[in-house]
C-alpha cells in the first residue's frame, strides 16, 4: 500500500510512503503489528523488507511507464535489516534491476531506537546507501535517547520529530 504525501499548501501529492499489509485468507487485511514482531529479528523479516523495497521499486517502474509519474517514496527499513551484511549491495542490486527509477526516488526511514543501537556501523551504512543515491530519514525521533548530538553523527537527510517529543512544547515550560 501506498499513503500519499501532499503539499497541503499547493493540494499536490509530493510523495508517497510504502506500507505493508498482510492479505489474511481469514481476517482481512492485517497491519504491521499483527504480523511483524513474529518474525522481527529473524531471516524472514530480512527477506520481507528485501520484497518490500523490490516492490517499491516495481511499483516506482510501474507509475513512470503507465503515467509519467516521478514521486519519491519512502520505505521503512528495520534496524537488524539495515545491518544485516550486504543491505547496500543487496540495496544496489535491486536498483539496477529498474534503471529508469532514480535512486533519489527512494528514502530508506529508520527508527531512532534501531539507528542508535550502534551509531558507528549505521553511519557507515547510511553513507554507503547514500552513495547508491538514496536518502534516509531518521524517524520517530524523541522516543528514544538520542540527542541532536547523535543526529550529527548520522548523515540523514530527514529527521521526523515524534508528536510524543513536541506535544505541547509552546504550553509546557519543560
Amino acid at each position: 500500500y501506498f499513503q500519499p504525501k501532499v503539499d497541503m499548501r499547493q493540494g499536490t501529492v509530493v510523495g508517497a510512503e510504502a506500507l505493508i499489509r498482510w492479505q489474511h485468507p481469514e481476517r482481512g487485511i492485517l497491519l504491521p503489528a499483527s504480523f511483524l514482531p513474529v518474525v522481527e529479528g529473524t531471516e524472514t523479516a530480512i527477506e520481507i523488507g528485501d520484497w518490500v523495497i523490490n516492490e517499491t521499486l516495481k511499483q516506482l517502474d510501474i507509475w513512470l511507464s503507465e503515467s509519467g509519474l516521478r514521486v519519491s517514496v519512502s520505505i521503512n527499513i528495520a534496524g537488524n535489516h539495515l545491518q544485516n551484511p550486504g543491505f547496500s549491495q543487496r540495496l544496489g542490486e535491486l536498483l539496477t534491476c529498474y534503471p529508469a527509477v532514480f535512486p533519489s526516488q527512494i528514502e530508506l526511514e529508520i527508527l531512532e531506537t534501531a539507528a542508535l543501537a550502534d551509531v558507528g556501523t549505521t553511519a557507515a551504512l547510511f553513507t554507503e546507501c547514500r552513495n547508491l543515491g538514496v536518502s534516509f530519514a531518521l524517524d520517530d525521533f524523541g522516543t528514544g535517547y538520542a540527542s541532536l548530538t547523535y543526529f550529527r553523527r548520522l548523515p540523514a537527510d530527514i529527521l521526523k520529530i515524534d508528536q510524543s517529543f513536541v506535544r505541547d512544547m509552546l504550553d509546557n515550560p519543560d
